[in-house]
């Protein structure tokens, strides 16, 4: 009789659990191009890349340019292993099983603990480990496995070579600035340098948002001679020299185009 009753009641649960649905799984967080706001990168997926999900991104100079977050999160490893491997690399937690990893640092901005939101530079690119070159190894994980890279919910490239470009941290990162040309409309670029083709004015007394900040040609203007460029716009470029920014050179706190 007793074994009987075991029986039933087992069965029963059993039916219980069959009507309760399966906790959903987290969503993914919306990673981004882990590069300050502005930047375009090359990045690179292969085949024989290990792991096989993992991304590489290159620029020109790249060396000792600043990585950042890619979504947020809290840093649960900053780890050197010296000649081999990754090199060192950054490990950021964003719960619900997801991390990503940076690799092949040239050094580290963050701590183990550290919360870190959009566009916190966490190293900078370097070629640590067994890398041959500089750049960033990249890898988005779930439960410790790798998986396929998005950027805004969006499918990274597989396999070949794609640029991306970053909108990391862009609603919390600019910086502003008034022209000053003593009346004359400043001529708007589409690239940083007086080589670009000519893309419109801006009024002299306008104020203007700057997105970014970028090195280019040499100019000497109102605040004497710079070779700053502000891109106030998508592939829209102004001569620092003629803008007041409240700051004797790079704006602090505006990324790095």
């Amino acid at each position: 009789m007793g074994k009987r009753w075991l029986g039933l009641l087992a069965a029963g649960l059993l039916a219980v659990g069959a009507l309760i649905p399966a906790a959903p799984a987290m969503a993914a967080p919306t990673f981004k191009v882990p590069f300050p706001c502005g930047q375009s990168w090359s990045g690179q997926t292969r085949t024989n890349h290990s792991p096989a999900y993992s991304l590489d991104f290159n620029r020109t100079d790249d060396l000792g340019d600043p990585v950042v977050a890619s979504a947020p999160g809290t840093v649960d490893r900053v780890t050197d292993l010296g000649g081999t491997s990754y090199g060192k690399y950054v490990r950021i937690n964003h719960g619900g099983g997801y991390s990503t990893y940076y690799a092949h640092l040239n050094g580290f901005n963050v701590s183990v603990g550290q919360t870190v939101g959009y566009g916190k530079v966490i190293g900078w690119v370097g070629s640590t480990g067994g890398s041959t070159g500089p750049h960033l190894h990249y890898e988005q994980r779930l439960n410790g496995a790798d998986i396929q890279v998005r950027f805004n919910g969006a499918l990274a490239l597989y396999w070949g070579t794609k640029t991306y470009t970053s909108d990391n941290g862009c609603g919390s990162s600019s910086g502003s600035g008034t022209v000053n040309t003593s009346g004359t409309p400043l001529t708007v670029r589409s690239g940083p340098g007086t080589g670009y083709a000519a893309v419109g004015t801006v009024a002299d007394g306008a104020k203007v948002t700057i997105h970014c900040q970028t090195s280019g040609t040499s100019v000497t203007g109102t605040y004497g001679t710079s070779t700053i460029w502000d891109r106030i716009g998508s592939g829209r470029f102004i001569a620092d020299a003629y803008v007041y920014t409240g700051h004797d050179g790079y704006i602090p706190g505006v990324p790095r185009c």
